[in-house]
Order: structure tokens, then sequence, then C-alpha cells
């Protein structure tokens, strides 16, 4: 497993064998997994969605004038402790980056857009409860390991 990190970029191993939820970034320290969302600019995005393999982004985009996105926010923070290390959680505020959610093709918040090894595998739009965001993902990353598996 490789893994940015959400704070300064750098690119991490996770050996096998190891307990990712404790590992650290070997350039700032920083856990790779909190439990928590992290928030992340465009540029951030693409360091992470670049350098990780091995491990899902599960990407919120959303802004802060919208209410479903703000009602979502503590339920999607909730999954996180659910989803790491299968998942890492990220949110991209798309009134701050309005020229990434274009290049994502946002078209309604909150989107969900789920990505493995640089490759985006599922998209939902539309607020969710904890229990069904951790659901929704787990079923899209089962879907696409059995692709993957099939040779489709």
């Amino acid at each position: 497993m490789q893994l940015a990190c959400a704070s300064c970029g750098a690119a991490n191993r996770l050996p096998d064998g190891r307990d990712p939820l404790a590992a650290k970034c070997g350039r700032c320290g920083h856990r790779l997994f909190d439990g928590q969302p992290s928030e992340v600019s465009a540029a951030g995005l693409r360091k992470l969605r670049n350098a990780s393999r091995g491990v899902a982004l599960l990407v919120d985009v959303w802004a802060p004038w919208c209410g479903p996105c703000r009602a979502m926010a503590p339920q999607f923070a909730a999954a996180a402790s659910q989803l790491e290390p299968q998942a890492r959680l990220l949110k991209l505020n798309s009134e701050a980056e309005p020229q990434a959610a274009a290049e994502l093709g946002i078209h309604g918040i909150p989107a969900l857009i789920l990505i493995r090894d640089g490759t985006e595998i599922a998209r939902t739009t539309g607020a969710m409860g904890a229990d069904q965001i951790v659901a929704w993902t787990r079923q899209a990353l089962a879907r696409a390991d059995a692709r993957v598996h099939s040779g489709a």
C-alpha cells in the first residue's frame, strides 16, 4: 500500500503486515489515518490521487452554502472511522476550488467520488447518513474488485 500524506503530500509506503491505522508520515510525522476526513485543495487532491495505491480515496465535493452538504458533513466524518484503512476520506470545497470541481464533472452537490489507484470507480450525489456512506462505499469497492477479478 502506498499513501500520500494529506498534510505534506509526501508518498509513504505501508509495509504488509503493519497496522496502517498506526502509520505516520515519514516526512512530517502526521498520522496517515486519523479517523477524520481531510480537507484538500485541488493540488492536494491531485497529489493524493497520483501517489495513493492500494487504498481508495472517497472524496466529498461540497460547498459552504449548501444545506444538504452541511447536514451530511458529520455523517461523512462518522463514516471515516468505519472505512479506514480501506478508504481515506477527503473533502473538496467546490466553492473554493471551482476548477477542480469542473474537472471532476460535478453537476450536483453533495457528491461522493470513489477513486482507487488514480481512477474513478464510482460516484453518487445527494446527502446520505453514515451507514449509507459506508454501505455505498463498500459495495462500490466490491463491484470494482469483482470487475478486476472477472477481467472486465
